[in-house]
């Protein structure tokens, strides 16, 4: 009876040791993935700030463009309005041209009559 006590209490002792040696281990581990966690989280928080300055980054973007529509229609109406001006300055240079051609006529036959008389 005290030599089973005996081996009831080594295999005890032996199974208490073992008992420890996954709780080290599982402690261990644990602390593996606590630090695993950690620098996920690190990364996470790097990425979100990265992302966060990427959106306020395109939203200036999307602020310079509305602007530079507008800017584009304030000058696509300025164009317009030039190419009218244009239009309308080449009709009457063409109506000048028209009328100094007729004058170079008339002086042309006004000319000789009053050479002639």
């Amino acid at each position: 009876l005290h030599r089973q006590a005996e081996q009831t209490c080594r295999q005890l002792v032996r199974t208490q040791e073992e008992h420890e040696c996954l709780l080290q281990a599982a402690v261990e581990q644990a602390e593996g993935l606590q630090r695993n966690l950690r620098s996920a989280e690190a990364v996470l928080a790097e990425r979100a700030a990265q992302l966060k300055d990427t959106q306020a980054q395109l939203s200036r973007n999307k602020l310079l463009i509305k602007d530079l529509r507008e800017e584009n229609r304030g000058f696509a109406v300025a164009l317009q309005a030039a190419e009218l001006k244009q239009k309308s300055t080449d009709e009457k240079n063409q109506l000048l041209e028209e009328q100094a051609s007729a004058l170079k006529q008339l002086i042309g036959k006004i000319t000789p009559a009053s050479l002639s008389g």
